[in-house]
């Protein structure tokens, strides 16, 4: 069995390596230009591009033609294929995908909506294709990835709403409201409907991290051993402050930091800061 995903997944460049994860383009316009995420424009380099332009960046995913394409190429080598996908609550991939599955009656695919991004759907991407190479069933790799699916969460804040409420992905007048009123919310990913809800919201960035404290604290307690993966728009100044906090309360595995995939950045822009977090236990029996 074959894994295909999308860039709306974060994660580190070795497990991308060495897994050979496969990747379904998502774009990003800015200015007049294309550009596909993680291949020819990366986090540092877009960021560098927000701060020299007056526009805002849009996006785009697949169409189902290019997904068919995919699926006939990889359906040459190996017809059975695990497609999984940014949540189907922010995007529009997932259907993209399933059209274009249906034009390739020789590929056999199986789809997995993670209800998330980013980190916390990197690491379901990561886990999969872990007991893909382990030899695991699709039955076994779909029981993890529910687990997963529940028992990781991931959340975020940034101090300019802007680019939320241009990208659509928030409301234009609660983020208005916020705008105006100098707050900084926690936002999370709703594990039923995959939609951003607000955890929280805050005066401060400061007092915004240390909501996130409290709220892992209501998830798992402070017993729980943790993995953790940091990642950010721009803003290690945050990052570091975030990692400050966490380890004063929680025992903590900490992931390599990452910087968001400029796909999903342009709808944060370059001040927010965010986690992953979870069990450290659920990955003990895979890789």
């Amino acid at each position: 069995m074959q894994l295909l995903t999308d860039r709306g997944a974060d994660i580190i460049p070795e497990v991308i390596e060495k897994y050979g994860i496969k990747f379904a383009a998502l774009r990003i316009i800015l200015d007049g230009k294309i550009y596909n995420s993680g291949i020819d424009l990366d986090g540092a380099t877009f960021y560098k591009m927000l701060g020299v332009t007056e526009s805002f960046p849009t996006t785009s995913m697949p169409s189902a033609g290019e997904f068919a394409e995919m699926y006939r190429e990889l359906a040459k080598t190996d017809p059975e294929i695990l497609s999984m996908h940014i949540s189907s609550g922010l995007s529009g991939t997932m259907n993209a995908a399933q059209a274009g599955a249906a034009m390739v009656p020789e590929a056999h695919v199986t789809f997995w909506d993670s209800k998330t991004l980013s980190c916390p759907f990197g690491w379901q991407v990561e886990t999969a294709a872990k007991m893909l190479h382990e030899g695991k069933s699709l039955n076994e790799i779909r029981q993890k990835l529910e687990v997963l699916q529940q028992k990781v969460y991931g959340m975020f804040t940034l101090s300019d709403l802007r680019y939320l409420i241009h990208g659509g992905r928030i409301s234009h007048i609660s983020g208005l409201v916020a705008s105006l009123l100098n707050i900084k919310p926690i936002i999370g990913v709703d594990k039923q409907h995959g939609k951003y809800y607000q955890v929280g919201k805050f005066t401060s960035i400061n007092k915004a991290l240390e909501g996130m404290i409290h709220q892992i604290e209501a998830w798992y307690g402070t017993a729980t051993r943790l993995r953790v993966q940091l990642l950010h728009g721009d803003n290690m100044e945050a990052v570091e402050q975030l990692r400050e906090k966490l380890s004063a309360v929680f025992d903590c595995v900490f992931d390599p930091v990452l910087p968001i995939a400029a796909v999903l950045g342009a709808h944060t822009g370059p001040t927010m800061v965010g986690l992953s977090v979870g069990p450290e236990a659920l990955f003990a029996d895979v890789g």
